[in-house]
């Protein structure tokens, strides 16, 4: 959430910043929340002011009661209950614009980073890196979604969608033998190679409450994502973001302890509403998925040196699968709403001839330490707003779709990436 003093006093630049996530009404939107600071601060002063009348008038009451001039004493009395009137109305006055004042604030995005390029859809995102070489596949190579159909045993494929259906719905698909190891094998790698770069691992609960939801910015603009049982008024979560990060909700961090640096692998559930078409066929896009989140907690002026470091993560992840990826540095209006920089790491998926989005890697600067409280105390003993960031380290679907349709070999089978048979015990999906 945007601070209010900031807006205030960079109404132009925010203005600007808005515009450049294709926010609508950004100027109205702007001045709206400095006409409702400027009441709320105006009727602050006038509350301050009558409760400091207030009680100089009871002190007043005192002297008076004690030199034995009750007339004065009675009449002082009347002023103090008129004063504790006003005070009673200010306050009430005072919360009804704060009300409106939030309401006005959690409608705006986060103001996107200065490098953010000018652009309103994906195909104005930026590539600024593009590694490894495409794989030519042998004659009657197929796209995952075919080829699972054709790996397995007892003509069962190891990735089934029609039982995943019929015990569930659409996009819950069922794995098995070693479509199953594979998945278990890369949690593990993932997680793995996250406690070697500094990461702590963290198993959080998958289901979490509106304040959590608020609190990193998918409630309420993320809402119609997300599966809610309404009896509890609890989430599933769509992503470990939500939390991690919420560990850290209303925490004063010792600066010692940063930056605080944590993974976590979870199932992740998003309704993915009205998608269709052959761009989500099979993996390509799920209502439950798994995914290892990489999270860090840093001081403002080293968050984009994290950053770079978290990108440089997972580029390291996706060379040791040998995938060829890119990666891209989204335009404003293909950002997230809480994202200041979001780079995404696509990869490349031999059997649709596509690139597919594995990894989005975020810099949040203080949007959701502002909803979250949290802070740390600097040097010079200032209580401060932290930064936040997060990215996928890695989403499991594309990947395990990109590792099947690359890794097809003449003979029908799917050869297993080096890095990761230690973990899953074979070397080739028959």
């Amino acid at each position: 959430m945007l601070q209010t003093n900031f807006i205030r006093e960079n109404r132009d630049l925010t203005i600007a910043g808005l515009i450049k996530k294709h926010f609508k009404d950004a100027e109205n939107a702007v001045d709206r929340i400095i006409d409702l600071d400027r009441k709320r601060r105006e009727v602050q002063q006038a509350l301050d002011e009558t409760l400091a009348a207030s009680n100089n008038k009871a002190k007043e009451i005192g002297a008076l009661m004690k030199a034995g001039q009750k007339a004065e004493a009675e009449a002082a009395k009347a002023d103090t209950a008129a004063l504790k009137e006003r005070s009673k109305s200010l306050d009430e006055e005072h919360k009804v614009i704060e009300t409106s004042l939030l309401e006005e604030l959690v409608k705006l995005p986060n103001l996107p980073h200065e490098s953010v390029p000018e652009g309103r859809a994906a195909e104005d995102n930026v590539t600024v890196e593009e590694t490894g070489e495409k794989p030519t596949l042998p004659a009657g190579a197929l796209p995952h979604w075919d080829l699972i159909k054709k790996l397995g045993q007892n003509q069962a494929p190891i990735i089934d969608f029609e039982l995943g259906n019929k015990i569930t719905a659409a996009g819950f698909p069922v794995y098995k033998g070693k479509a199953a190891r594979l998945q278990r094998a890369m949690i593990s790698f993932f997680l793995d190679e996250a406690g070697k770069a500094g990461y702590t691992e963290v198993q959080p609960p998958i289901v979490v409450n509106a304040d959590s939801g608020f609190a990193t910015g998918q409630l309420p603009d993320k809402e119609g994502q997300m599966y809610h049982d309404a009896a509890d008024d609890l989430y599933l979560i769509p992503t470990a973001e939500v939390p991690v990060t919420n560990l850290y909700r209303d925490v004063i961090v010792a600066e010692s302890e940063l930056p605080v640096k944590n993974v976590a692998y979870t199932p992740c559930f998003r309704r993915e509403a009205g998608s269709w078409g052959a761009h989500v066929r099979g993996l390509n896009r799920l209502h439950q998925f798994d995914k290892v989140e990489i999270v860090q907690i840093n001081r403002p002026e080293d968050s984009y040196k994290a950053l770079d470091e978290m990108v440089n993560h997972v580029k390291n992840l996706l060379g040791k699968l040998e995938l060829p990826y890119r990666i891209l540095r989204l335009c404003g209006g293909d950002m997230g709403f809480t994202s200041a920089l979001t780079y995404d790491f696509e990869v490349w998926s031999a059997g649709q001839e596509r690139w597919l989005e594995c990894s989005s890697v975020s810099n949040f600067e203080t949007y959701q330490a502002s909803r979250l409280k949290l802070r740390y105390k600097n040097a010079d003993k200032k209580t401060q707003l932290l930064h936040t960031l997060n990215g996928s380290a890695l989403a499991l679907p594309r990947i395990l779709a990109a590792l099947l349709e690359n890794n097809q070999q003449a003979d029908g089978t799917v050869k297993v990436p080096a890095i990761l048979v230690p973990y899953c015990g074979f070397d080739v999906i028959e």
